[in-house]
């Protein structure tokens, strides 16, 4: 599998907003792929030759801005016939995707977002000195506002409506504050639209701020990285490994799907890509193996969302992270890697669970052995470790992933069916870079909203406002801003939905005393499990679509297979014990914490799974949210509870049978 098919392509376009939409034929794809290739070639001779930090962003969203107006469709269309009240044209009957133009409107976009990026980099110092002393001239306002709308346009095609009216819902708000009731707490002085365009597009924090340089500097070479082992041959290794593993128990075909998922994740980092990819192979094992169609959808979307909490990709808000604390990723990734494996562990409890309720038996495939398959192709694994090693001996997350895809690439002349001669070459350089586009898009308008709040000070004073309603309660602010997170995703996309709650809601909780790391490793969390919750769970509806099963059914199937991840990121910030589980202490104290939270994901695999009743359900989710405060005496109550819905089960049970 070195690429997806067109049916799968397909299913991405539809329900992954982050994907290129259109499909380029003829010259036009070419040439965008020898631009995308360009710029991919571009990030990773940076990494070696730095520019400075202003400079790159601009030069790298000047080439990915306008093959976004290129490469996703507007959308328009529906809305002008409805206008117009025009008929629905009749659908063309065309073997494989219909190739698709970009119409003039479009070209003008491409162009003026070059010219208005373009422009600042012909004298940068006089420019942003024009920017600090608030002096722009007529002409760097009219580019900024141009560059602005350009942007908005920009998240509107790639991911919706809804971030975009979030973004002008600010841009509104830092221009009319002055006319908010005095005694408001968030009204402020207002600015002119001089100053808010200095803030967003003359220096660095705002369109050109942190987002704009993970994207331009860690997303982008890991996405040529996840391109390059795509091409390789991994993907196909990584879900022949995870057939292989799993061969001759009933609750083996859903193991093995969610451990493809895993190691599927490491190469892409995003939920619904990987959803497909894994569907197309895996729904039919499934089905054999009995599973109904929305549980089967469940599993997939599970395993699939998880990419976004697999190491060493993780997803673009992680990198975020990486720079907001101003630490090197690999620190990253060690608080990410406890929650990830409690995330897996309480889909595999779900799947044993599920296996006897449904019913499932054991299906054989067709997979090489285990062992000859570690041999022959166990290599892959290489790069991804080479990662973690180069990171852990200083090197820069950029030095590594560099390294590690030129490691890939060389890995792949042992397979002579994945050899990367220089079409694959350019191709992976091409698909990194396309990949990446609307992550740069969301990123760069994000500055709308980091500009404002900055400009405003509206952060601190939401924050103000959040921690007053939750009374100074660390669990009532925690559990409100756990809602907020949740609901904000709803609309926008995780690394849009991070961005603004992390600098929102992250202010609220530093004031209750939680620390930094912890406040946005809860934060990162729940932004990805708003991912899989209704009604807008995108892996979700992917999956429904490869099983044809009901989508809401398999929303709900697949926010049950993830729900007890939804409050392991409570123990972060509830209790100072809650630091070991993103891997802070002493390695006893980790362990000990880890083991807890462990039999308290089992206990809430317990409370919603199907097989038990509902008081030994009841007394398992009270267990549950006992452990995980982490504390000695809620842990031991936490046992005492689990011990006893363990013994009414067991009871229960044994009545049935001699029933």
């Amino acid at each position: 599998m070195t690429e997806l098919s067109d049916r799968e392509s397909e299913l991405v376009s539809a329900h992954e907003q982050e994907r290129p939409a259109r499909h380029l034929g003829g010259p036009l794809k070419l040439g965008v792929w020898i631009v995308g290739g360009l710029l991919s070639a571009y990030s990773l001779v940076v990494v070696f030759r730095p520019v400075e930090a202003i400079e790159h962003r601009m030069t790298f969203l000047a080439v990915a801005l306008p093959l976004v107006f290129l490469c996703y469709r507007s959308g328009l269309a529906p809305y002008a016939r409805r206008l117009l009240r025009r008929p629905e044209p009749e659908p063309e009957l065309v073997a494989g995707p219909r190739v698709e133009w970009p119409s003039v409107a479009d070209w003008l976009l491409a162009a003026a977002s070059l010219a208005v990026l373009l422009y600042p980099l012909l004298d940068i110092e006089a420019f942003r000195d024009r920017g600090s002393g608030a002096a722009l001239t007529d002409l760097d306002v009219v580019a900024g506002v141009v560059l602005t709308v350009l942007l908005l346009e920009a998240v509107r095609r790639t991911v919706g409506w809804s971030f975009a009216i979030i973004c002008v819902i600010f841009l509104l708000y830092t221009y009319y504050g002055a006319y908010l009731p005095i005694d408001w707490t968030i009204g402020h002085i207002g600015f002119d639209i001089g100053q808010i365009i200095s803030q967003l597009y003359t220096g660095t924090e705002g369109f050109f701020g942190v987002p704009m340089q993970v994207a331009a500097s860690y997303i982008i070479l890991f996405t040529i990285y996840g391109a390059v082992l795509e091409y390789s041959g991994a993907s196909r290794f990584f879900i022949d490994l995870s057939f292989a593993a799993f061969r001759k128990s009933r609750a083996a075909p859903g193991r093995t799907v969610t451990t493809a998922g895993f190691l599927l994740g490491t190469v892409s980092g995003s939920g619904v890509a990987t959803t497909v990819s894994l569907g197309s192979v895996a729904w039919p094992v499934l089905r054999r193996a009995g599973y109904p169609r929305e549980p089967a959808g469940g599993i997939l979307a599970a395993g699939g969302i998880g990419a976004i909490l697999s190491p060493p990709t993780l997803g673009a808000a992680a990198f975020i992270i990486a720079e907001y604390l101003g630490v090197n990723y690999l620190q990253v990734l060690l608080y990410a890697t406890i929650p990830t494996l409690l995330y897996y562990l309480g889909i595999f409890l779900a799947i044993e669970i599920d296996s006897r309720r449904f019913g499932t038996r054991a299906v054989e495939v067709d997979a090489p052995r285990i062992g000859r398959l570690l041999l022959r192709f166990g290599y892959h694994f290489s790069s991804l470790i080479l990662i973690v090693v180069l990171m852990a001996l200083d090197r820069s997350a950029f030095q590594s992933v560099v390294i590690a895809t030129v490691v890939a690439f060389l890995l792949s002349f042992l397979d002579p069916a994945h050899r990367m001669g220089p079409k694959r070459i350019g191709q992976a350089l091409a698909k990194g870079a396309l990949e990446v586009l609307p992550v740069t898009a969301v990123c760069a308008a994000a500055g709308i909203i980091v500009g404002s709040i900055t400009l405003t000070g509206l952060g601190q004073n939401l924050a103000d406002i959040i921690v007053d309603i939750g009374a100074g309660n660390l669990i009532i602010t925690t559990v409100m801003a756990a809602i907020a997170v949740l609901l904000l995703g709803l609309a926008v996309p995780v690394t849009a939905s991070f961005i603004i709650a992390a600098v929102i809601i992250g202010p609220a909780l530093f004031d209750l005393g939680v620390s930094r790391p912890e406040a946005y490793m809860f934060v990162f969390y729940y932004a990805v499990l708003s991912e899989v919750s209704p009604p807008t769970a995108l892996s979700a509806v992917a999956a429904a679509a490869i099983t044809g099963g009901n989508t809401y059914k398999t929303m709900m199937m697949t926010w049950r297979y993830t729900l007890p991840a939804f409050l392991v990121p409570f123990a972060f910030v509830l209790t100072p014990n809650g630091q070991a589980l993103l891997g802070q202490g002493p390695i006893g104290t980790v362990l000990l914490m880890t083991g807890v939270s462990a039999v308290a994901v089992a206990a809430l695999a317990m409370a919603t799974g199907g097989l038990a009743a509902w008081p030994e359900r009841l007394l398992a989710a009270v267990a549950a949210v006992l452990l995980l405060f982490l504390e000695p005496v809620p842990i031991v109550a936490g046992l005492a509870v689990l011990a006893v819905a363990a013994a009414v089960h067991l009871i229960r049970s044994r009545r049935r049978e001699a029933a």
